[in-house]
Formats: C-alpha cells, structure tokens, sequence
C-alpha cells in the first residue's frame, strides 16, 4: 500500500491550502456572522478548477482522481464547511452523474459551464415526507408529448436558491416503486420552477439551503438522466461517492479543531503554564489526533476504492459514519479545551462546532450509515453461504 500523495494530488492539496489560507480564512468568520453568501470564492473555485473536479477535460473539466477531489475537500472544510459544501453538492451531486449517466448532448450542454464555475448545480432529492426514506418521494413526472410535467415540493436543497440547474428525481411510474422514480436535468429558468424558502439554519451559515416548488413544470424529454425508472439507481450510485465527499468534509472541520486547540493550548496559561502542559489537555489533543488519522485513512481508502471502479457502498458509509461521528467528538474537545472562549463567536472552534453538526445528518444519517453498512456484511454473508 502507498500511502503518499502523487504529484497531481499534493499540487491539488496546495492549490486548496494557498487558497484558504489567503482568501477563505481570513473572511470566513465575518461572513458565517452575517449569513453571506461567498459568490467571490464559488467563483475562485471554478477559475481554480475545484468545481469540474469530475468533468473530462474535453468538457473543460480537471479530470482529476476521486483521492485528489478528497484532498482539496477536506482543505477547504479545513477552512470554512460552507465554501465546501456548496463544492461539494455541486462536483458529487450533479456533475458526477451527468457525466456518468448523461447523454453526449447533456454533457456537451452543460459540463463546460459547471466545470467552469459559470452555472452552478443543485441536487434534490428530499421531500417534506421523503427524507432517509428516498423511495418515498411523491413529486411526479408526466410525461405528455415530447415533455415531462413535473409537480412536487423538494426541501433542504443546499445551493437551492443560487443554482442554474437542478438534478431532480420524481415519479414516472408508480405502481413500479422504486423503479418507477426518474431523474431530470432541470434549468432554473424553466417556467414552473419556483424557489422557495431559505432555511435559516444551525451551521453553514453562508451556504443556503431552500425549498423547490414544481408547479406544471414543463422538462423536455431529452432532459431525462438516464433511462425513465433509473432514478432511484442513479440517486444511490451518486450517493455513494457524495458520502466520501462529505467524511472528507467532516475530516477538514476534524482538523480545523486540532489545528486551533494546539494552538490555542500552546498560548494560553493557567496556573503559571501553558495549558498544553497538563495531562487532561494532553490527553483530548491525543485523542483528537487519533481520531482524524483514522477517519483520514477510512476516507481515503474508499475514494481510492472508487476512482478503482469499486463498488464503494460499504466503504463510503463506513468512512462518513466514521469521519462525521469522530468531527463532532472532535469539536466538542476542541470547545472543552478553549473553555468560555470557545463558546462565543471570537474563535473559529464555535463556528467548527456548529458546522460538525450537520455532517451526521445530510446525505444519510449515521443511523442509515449503519443500515446500509449492515446490509452489506448481511448480503455478504449470504453471497458466502452460497458457496459453501
């Protein structure tokens, strides 16, 4: 096993920290306070080529590995989790299955100005009744003539008011169940596309978060991904890889912790001495370091997994429910160890804790994690059986 970065992949991981390190970090703070969209820096990502991570170059994309793509994620978070969520959704979410599952003519269309940061992406899924339970979904797709009517509500859609495009899944048939869901390329200017509202939430403070209405929302044929009734197949393979996404962005918060509590333990006394001289702050540091190691070497196996053609379901759900778990122990640490400065806004540690928050929830909670990490050893077993 190698464990050392190829070239490519410690170019990309110093690209991502020259970038945080002089145009996310130093505004992060200030901007999570007032809520505000970072539309400079989504844009910097697109210039910087972290928002076509996934795009072949012929569509003016990197074309970078799956471990290059974790790297910069978990940099970026290590900076500020709302820059890198709204990477995130738009690389794992959308650009991935356009270019796994489109058409020639849906790459051709929109893959050059996703890769380049001109159209932004958004993913929905989740409904007010459908959330862990995605075979649920209740918006449908008619088709009549050459066009599909779509009518639904989707929520929690994170880039939801700022995106050109959406990857939308709705119902064609439905008496075939989960067979009978399809997923749509939806341009935001397509009459009967109507955004909702903003959630206004815990954590992620600058990356939105709304609602979506389709009202006889008329989506012309060809913008079907894949083929009517792959939806559902489509949602699952794409979650796959959004989940190592996502523990990467949980070990980039993981690591904004450590980063800051050595610091801050280092430079603060208490009794004559530093506090990183007492064996109870010692022991948190520890603790917090082997934590991220082991989250690190989960996340990256299963993106070296994926970029192999490996089926990463087992893989990516250990790896989130892992990263995602240890990053909100890790906060809590990293709080415990600042103490009553941790909890207000002057340090990043309270923005780090908030932030940690959501990453055992979106994309799959911990609790599906273990369902789907549950039914892999389970089938496992009985493909085994089989031969014995």
């Amino acid at each position: 096993m190698d464990f050392e970065l190829t070239e490519e992949q410690q170019l990309v991981k110093d690209t991502a920290a020259a970038f945080a390190e002089k145009e996310v970090t130093p505004i992060a703070s200030r901007m999570d306070r007032d809520g505000a969209y970072p539309g400079e820096l989504v844009r910097r990502l697109g210039e910087i080529g972290f928002l076509g991570m996934f795009v072949p170059q012929e569509f003016g994309g990197s074309s970078m590995d799956f471990i290059a793509y974790v790297v910069a994620m978990e940099t970026i978070s290590r900076a500020w989790a709302s820059l890198s969520v709204i990477m995130s959704v738009h690389n794992s979410l959308v650009c991935a299955p356009i270019v796994r599952f489109g058409t020639a003519a849906h790459k051709e269309k929109y893959l050059p100005s996703l890769a380049a940061g001109e159209k932004l992406g958004c993913y929905a899924l989740t409904e007010p009744g459908a959330g862990s339970d995605a075979g649920s979904i209740q918006t449908r797709a008619k088709l009549e003539g050459d066009h599909y009517i779509l009518n639904g509500n989707k929520i929690f859609v994170t880039n939801g008011s700022r995106a050109d495009l959406a990857v939308v899944y709705a119902v064609t048939d439905s008496a075939r169940g989960k067979k009978g869901i399809s997923a749509f390329v939806v341009e935001k200017n397509t009459p009967g596309f109507i955004v909702g509202r903003l959630e206004d939430k815990l954590g992620l403070r600058s990356s939105d978060t709304a609602s979506i209405v389709f009202d006889d929302c008329r989506v012309a044929r060809e913008n079907l991904l894949g083929g009517e009734g792959d939806g559902f197949r489509i949602a699952l393979a794409t979650l796959d890889g959004g989940r190592i996404g996502i523990a990467a962005q949980a070990l980039g918060i993981a690591q904004g912790c450590l980063d800051e509590s050595l610091a801050y333990a280092r430079e603060r006394r208490q009794f004559g001495q530093p506090i990183a001289n007492f064996q109870a702050i010692q022991w948190m540091l520890s603790d917090m370091a082997a934590e991220i190691d082991a989250a690190r070497l989960m996340t990256y196996r299963a993106a070296w997994l994926a970029q192999q053609g490996r089926t990463v379901t087992q893989a990516s759900a250990m790896a989130k429910l892992l990263a995602s778990e240890a990053a909100n122990r890790i906060a809590y640490k990293a709080l415990q160890i600042f103490g009553g400065y941790g909890y207000t806004k002057e340090f990043s540690v309270e923005r780090y804790f908030r932030d940690a928050r959501i990453t055992t929830l979106y994309e799959g909670t911990s609790e599906i994690q273990r369902l789907v990490i549950a039914r892999s050893l389970l089938q496992a077993d009985e493909d085994s059986d089989e031969f014995n």
